[in-house]
């Protein structure tokens, strides 16, 4: 792969599930990039295989066939392990169930990862801490997932996201189980995101998602139909989040 400024290039990639005259091709030969700093949107209809491409991505899943390169390393010939510690330090993950520890608080839910990644725990607790007040959550910090709203739950899951300054976010269907007014709060932070250049890519059945986004891809039967770029968003309070360093 050549020298580039995408942080994800993907070539030919291919998912097969099922076998036999059940098997299906969830994706089905793609290429993409996606230039670092850039908010892409996926939309589609249900099992057009826009999960399965956030999967291939993150590593959750192996492909079939095709390349998958992230900031110019192939990945999808790593090992498990190799694999597994790409997920921990490069790519961060919102899903719409939260998938949070319920046992423990917020902000240990927040630091995991970065214990995970090797982070001491005194630098992943000042870590965990600027998220969470960057998400408006620091008074809830020492709180169970269960004493918190559906909103207040996908916060802390986009700050766990963040405690690795991950390269790439991923998102599924970040927005499906919330209510209208935590989505608007979701759409302000992903926006925030972006224009604070997280490179991000959301899988979503949200138009609003979409109009924030700087790109939408069109999925149908594990294809891309449609590519278009969109205005995006706008600059704000979040540009902070990303460097955590100060």
């Amino acid at each position: 792969m050549t020298e580039s400024s995408a942080v994800v290039e993907v070539r030919g990639l291919t998912k097969e599930h099922g076998q036999g005259q059940s098997r299906v091709r969830a994706v089905d030969e793609v290429d993409l990039d996606v230039p670092d700093g850039e908010m892409l949107a996926v939309m589609g209809p249900s099992g057009c295989g826009k999960s399965t491409l956030l999967h291939l991505l993150g590593g959750l899943e192996r492909p079939n066939g095709g390349e998958i390169w992230l900031a110019g390393r192939r990945i999808d010939t790593l090992s498990e392990r190799a694999l597994a510690q790409l997920r921990r330090r490069s790519v961060g993950f919102v899903f719409q169930a939260f998938h949070l520890m319920e046992e423990l608080s917020a902000a240990e839910n927040v630091e995991l990862p970065a214990l995970l990644a090797g982070s001491s725990p005194r630098e992943a607790r000042r870590r965990g801490r600027l998220l969470l007040e960057r998400v408006g959550l620091a008074g809830r910090a020492r709180h169970l997932p269960s004493e918190l709203s559906g909103g207040q739950r996908q916060r802390v899951a986009i700050a766990r996201a963040l405690i690795n300054q991950p390269l790439l976010m991923l998102a599924d269907e970040p927005t499906g189980n919330l209510d209208s007014a935590a989505t608007r709060d979701m759409l302000s932070i992903f926006d925030e995101l972006r224009s604070a250049g997280q490179t991000l890519m959301i899988v979503t059945h949200d138009e609003r998602v979409a109009a924030i986004a700087d790109r939408l891809i069109s999925m149908r039967d594990g294809m891309f139909v449609d590519d278009t770029r969109m205005a995006g968003g706008s600059t704000g309070w979040l540009g902070g989040m990303i460097g955590l360093e100060g």
